[in-house]
């Protein structure tokens, strides 16, 4: 199931390259790589863990509330996150061109489905 919800939001987002479903402890759940793209998603998955841990802690000690989302964009990839649970988010690899709203929108849609089979 839950590749089948990575591969639908790569499929359908223009431009977009892999999906994780990672908890915070680095540990993959599922990932989906399309089959052109040349991207070790686990590793981007584990070193953007670190800094999720980071803009959560950063959330509460400010007391604004928990983050849900955050977009880091470099030169050759976007990535977005969405945080799914306490314990895990979804994260979305898109090449510069691509329509990150698109998977933004996308990701937000499933994500309380892939929370209700996590719990």
């Amino acid at each position: 199931m839950f590749r089948q919800v990575l591969q639908e939001v790569v499929e359908k987002t223009d431009g977009a390259i892999a999906a994780i479903l990672m908890g915070y402890d680095g540990i993959p759940v599922e990932q989906y790589v399309d089959d052109d793209a040349v991207l070790d998603v686990e590793t981007v998955g584990m070193e953007y863990s670190v800094i999720l841990k980071m803009i959560r802690n950063a959330a509460d000690m400010l007391d604004i509330g928990a983050a849900q989302e955050v977009a880091i964009r470099a030169e050759r990839m976007t990535t977005i996150i969405r945080l799914v649970t306490d314990e895990y988010f979804l994260a979305v690899a898109v090449r510069p061109a691509g329509n990150f709203g698109k998977a933004r929108y996308l990701m937000r849609l499933r994500s309380s489905e892939l929370a209700a089979s996590l719990a």
